[in-house]
């Protein structure tokens, strides 16, 4: 467990109340980021369906789970023992029986299978299957959609998680830095990921890394092009433009962080674009402070890159923090247009000023925190284009 049972119970309620105003009586989280705020549970186990209820009316969430993890839930949650439901391992990945069949039987014997209930419709770990199953065995209940309805809770951090994310900060810095140091020619790509990875686990000398919901990002040459590729065992070769995009991971707390590489003197376009960038991610910075929006910071660099006839369809950036695998997102506000969010002190951000033209691309991001007065970024690192001659030497 985390954080202490106050700070627990505090989330409790702010989902509670958030809750009563959709006219929810009964929430089925199935998202582990949310399971993980809520109760503390954390383990790799969500490949197989799990869950926790929070109940209006019950002062405890209720885990539910496969078998052989609840011994994990008693390990790292807040939550009584008895409050652990584990159901058994004929409903894995079974075509007979599904874990949900079970969720309704216990709904059932507690009283809840007649009310409100609320399921997070639009996440990765929760099926269509499992909204047919559970409606067949809940046929008394009202379902409704709630999706995100605690990710939003968890956009404002507390002071125990700003910590948490200032940990993972000095790991994606470090892993950064050691990226950065290796790329030269005929170095392979995989070769730099795997030294990532091992900075990103070993973490510093007085604590370590968690695994990151996104495995290192960094292609290279043409296929900087787009931004979601990862490594090939290819070797670098003189004149490639290489982007590296990963996090830092402290107690499942992200501090994302982007930069480019250039190995040799760049061409003059890719110079260009990288310094109106940089310059648009500058200014964005600037303007961040309580009661700014989002679509004011996505403005503002837009304005920036239109000087050299850039353009930026993707959205600027998203509210970050606390994930599990596949994203380190947490999928409720994005600083981009039309998105009228007001920032408040303790909102943390991902501002990732990442361009990708047809042949090459530019990325340069930081992991801020909003503050009273302006804006802090997690991690120092000079965000410019990064020039390496083809030898392997230390950056400063």
């Amino acid at each position: 467990m985390e954080f202490g049972t106050s700070e627990y119970q505090e989330r409790i309620r702010k989902t509670k109340e958030s809750m009563s105003q959709k006219g929810i009586e009964v929430l089925l989280i199935t998202d582990p980021a949310n399971m993980y705020y809520l109760s503390g549970y954390d383990a790799w186990s969500f490949y197989v369906h799990q869950m926790l209820v929070i109940i209006d009316d019950e002062d405890q969430p209720i885990w539910i789970g496969r078998g052989q993890d609840a011994n994990g839930a008693k390990i790292t949650t807040w939550l009584f023992h008895e409050n652990i439901f584990p159901y058994p391992d004929n409903y894995v990945q079974s075509s007979l029986k599904h874990p949900m069949d079970y969720v309704a039987e216990i709904l059932g014997q507690i009283g809840q299978d007649k009310r409100s209930i609320g399921v997070e419709m639009d996440n990765y770990y929760f099926t269509a299957k499992c909204y047919e199953r559970l409606k067949k065995g809940l046929p008394n209940a009202t379902f409704k959609d709630a999706s995100l309805l605690v990710n939003w809770i968890r956009l404002v951090k507390s002071t125990a998680e700003i910590e948490f994310m200032k940990r993972a900060s000095r790991i994606s810095e470090l892993a950064m830095r050691r990226g950065i140091e290796l790329i030269g020619v005929g170095v392979r790509e995989c070769d730099v990921a795997a030294e990532i990875f091992h900075t990103q686990i070993k973490g510093t000398e007085t604590y370590g890394g968690d695994y990151p919901a996104i495995v290192p990002l960094l292609p290279s040459g043409e296929r900087t092009a787009t931004p979601h590729l990862t490594w090939t065992d290819d070797q670098y070769e003189p004149g490639d433009i290489v982007t590296l995009e990963l996090a830092g991971c402290y107690k499942r707390y992200h501090s994302p962080l982007a930069r480019t590489v250039s190995i040799g003197k760049p061409d003059d376009k890719i110079q260009a674009l990288s310094d109106v960038v940089v310059e648009g991610l500058n200014a964005c910075l600037d303007i961040v402070k309580p009661g700014v929006t989002c679509e004011e910071m996505d403005a503002i660099f837009k304005k920036t890159i239109a000087k050299i006839g850039a353009t930026k369809e993707s959205r600027l950036g998203y509210a970050i923090g606390l994930n599990y695998p596949p994203d380190w997102g947490e999928h409720t506000a994005s600083i981009r247009e039309g998105d009228k969010t007001i920032l408040q002190p303790n909102m943390t951000f991902h501002l990732i000023a990442g361009i990708w033209m047809d042949q090459y691309g530019f990325e340069a991001s930081e992991s801020i925190r909003v503050t009273e007065k302006g804006c802090d970024t997690f991690v120092s690192l000079p965000r410019h284009l990064f020039i390496k001659d083809g030898f392997i030497k230390s950056i400063s």
